[in-house]
């Protein structure tokens, strides 16, 4: 059995352009955040185009001010987008799958085949339920279920018209300079719903602080990214 631990990468645009060609793709990613994956994409590729849904109205708002080439920012969810079919090469779901509602998880993987054209990738990149940073994390906000639950959707995608081409295991360095920095990246994050209390709070800064030195608190996020392509209409 090979226990060798996961490859390890800032930029997870590496990961991406080793896995599909990117020059020229019509791109729509699902779930964007702040975009920083596509914007570093089309710095490297001014001939695609990429259209990034997100649902937070902070961050969507944030992502208007700071315009870029090649980049149109859309409100909407990955379980209802709003393009015609077949509008795309290569659709992304960057960490944002698990946070579809669970009973929408399979609608949004249908959607991302509705807007692709036949041949066309989904690329889903999600995090591993381990690590010293998921066991702090889940102190406040367990995703175990939600995260199984995105698996559990993809696998059942495959009998829907995808194939499943490639697997890939990494892990991403995660830097905090201090307990006020994870706590406002982390705890309180715009699109946060979970409930925080004094109580918790203390328990998560007493989980992190082993963690932390003078240089800040350093971690590896674990990845499992799975690559599928759409079959013909």
């Amino acid at each position: 059995m090979n226990t060798a631990a996961p490859t390890l990468c800032s930029d997870e645009y590496e990961v991406l352009a080793a896995l599909v060609p990117l020059a020229g793709l019509r791109i729509v990613e699902l779930g964007c955040g702040e975009a920083r994956l596509v914007r570093g994409l089309l710095a490297r590729h001014p001939d695609c185009h990429v259209t990034a849904l997100e649902v937070d109205t902070v961050q969507h708002a944030k992502n208007l001010a700071a315009p870029a080439a090649g980049l149109t920012f859309v409100a909407a969810g990955a379980q209802a987008i709003p393009a015609p079919d077949a509008s795309f090469d290569l659709a992304l779901m960057l960490k944002s799958l698990h946070h579809v509602p669970l009973a929408l998880m399979g609608q949004a993987l249908d959607e991302a085949a509705r807007v692709l054209v036949p041949g066309g990738h989904l690329y889903v990149s999600e995090p591993v339920y381990d690590g010293g940073l998921n066991d702090i994390v889940r102190l406040y906000n367990d995703e175990g279920r939600v995260r199984a639950a995105a698996q559990a959707a993809v696998d059942a995608a495959l009998g829907r018209g995808w194939t499943e081409v490639a697997t890939h295991r990494f892990a991403q360095p995660v830097h905090y300079a201090d307990f006020a920095d994870f706590e406002r990246r982390m705890l309180r994050p715009s699109f946060a719903t979970h409930t925080l209390d004094d109580t918790t709070v203390e328990r998560v800064r007493a989980a992190f602080a082993p963690h932390c030195g003078p240089g800040g608190a350093d971690f590896e996020r674990p990845l499992l990214v799975r690559l599928l392509r759409r079959g013909p209409a």
